[in-house]
């Protein structure tokens, strides 16, 4: 059974900085694409950005893009989103997921983390 876990969310006033991180358990961490996605209070889960298994190519949906940062530590089994200038339309509910390949639409990932909670303040 595969697990992901999330920390890192909390209060941050509008221009600030959080990293969030994601433990997966398991041997095969590196064999995995991994995702993170956001959903905020009435709406749906949107997807923010995804990391290939080689941690070589990265993808990021236009509304985060060149503000956050998604990287991967195989060895210690943990994928990072380094979000900066946080704008108060980031706060939501953040998740960490994991798919067999790079994707933007969460029914390719399989496996989920429950979730942390980002506010961004005006």
């Amino acid at each position: 059974q595969v697990q992901l876990v999330e920390s890192g969310g909390g209060l941050v006033q509008a221009g600030g900085s959080l990293r969030l991180s994601c433990a997966a358990s398991g041997r095969t961490f590196s064999s995995y694409a991994m995702g993170w996605f956001r959903q905020a209070p009435g709406k749906e889960r949107e997807f923010v950005a995804a990391i290939s298994r080689t941690g070589v190519y990265t993808y990021y949906a236009d509304s985060v893009k060149g503000r956050f940062t998604i990287s991967t530590d195989n060895a210690k089994n943990t994928v990072y989103l380094q979000m900066n200038s946080l704008k108060p339309e980031d706060t939501a509910v953040y998740y960490c997921a994991r798919s067999t390949a790079m994707a933007t639409t969460d029914r390719f990932y399989d496996y989920w983390g429950q979730g942390t909670q980002v506010t961004v303040s005006s």
